[in-house]
C-alpha cells in the first residue's frame, strides 16, 4: 500500500457564495432567457414553438427571490439569493429541500456563467404538452400560489391527516400541490 491519500477520479464542483441581489431579477431573468432561446434553443427539437420565455411573480420571501420562469423548453420555480433565510449555498447539481409555506420542495442548484448562482424546481419538465401560452402561464401562477399557501394542519379533534376548515368561507378551493398536478392532468 502506498502513503499517499486517495482522490476521487471526478472531484465535485467547488461551492461558490451567492451574491445577493437587492434589485427584483424578473427584467433580467426575462432578457438572459430570451437571449439563450433566440441564440441557442430555438432549434431544437423539444421545444414547444407555442410557448415563449415569460417570468412569473417574482417577489421576496423570507428575503430571497422566488418566482416561476416559462421557457419553450421548461417550466421551473426559481430561488435567487437576496441575502435572506431560504437560500444555502451549494455545488452546482446539488439538490436540497427548501422549507416553503406548502412544505418541503426539492431544489436543485446551477451555476450559469452569465447568469450566476441559482435554484431550481422543476415544474414542468415536458412542455411540450402545454397547447398554449396562456395554459403555461396559468400553470406557473397555480403553481406559485400553491407554493406560497401554507399546507392545511390536521385538527387535534378531528385527528390526523385531517384538513382543517379553509380560511376564507368565500373560497374552499384550497390551493394544493396535490390540487396543482391534478387540475393539470386534467382532473377535477
Amino acid at each position: 500500500m502506498t502513503d499517499r491519500p486517495r482522490r476521487p477520479a471526478l472531484a465535485p464542483p467547488p461551492v461558490r457564495n451567492a451574491v445577493a441581489r437587492d434589485a427584483n431579477p424578473q427584467v433580467f431573468l426575462q432578457q438572459h432567457y430570451e437571449n439563450v432561446w433566440q441564440t441557442r434553443m430555438r432549434e431544437m427539437p423539444f421545444v414547444n414553438a407555442a410557448l415563449v420565455v415569460e417570468t412569473i411573480g417574482f417577489a421576496r420571501h423570507q428575503g430571497d427571490w422566488l418566482g416561476v420562469i416559462v421557457t419553450p423548453w421548461f417550466l421551473n420555480l426559481f430561488l435567487l439569493c437576496g441575502g435572506g433565510q431560504l437560500w444555502q449555498d451549494l455545488a452546482a447539481g446539488q439538490r436540497r429541500l427548501v422549507q416553503l409555506p406548502c412544505g418541503a420542495l426539492q431544489f436543485i442548484a446551477d451555476d450559469d456563467p452569465e447568469l450566476g448562482l441559482y435554484q431550481y424546481c422543476p415544474l414542468i419538465a415536458a412542455v411540450g404538452t402545454l397547447p398554449d401560452q396562456a395554459t403555461a402561464r396559468q400553470a406557473g401562477q397555480d403553481a406559485l400560489e400553491a407554493v406560497l399557501t401554507p399546507a392545511p394542519v390536521a385538527d387535534a379533534q378531528q385527528g390526523p391527516g385531517v384538513a382543517a376548515p379553509p380560511v376564507d368561507e368565500q373560497d374552499t378551493t384550497a390551493a394544493s400541490r396535490r390540487g396543482f398536478f391534478r387540475r393539470l392532468g386534467g382532473g377535477a
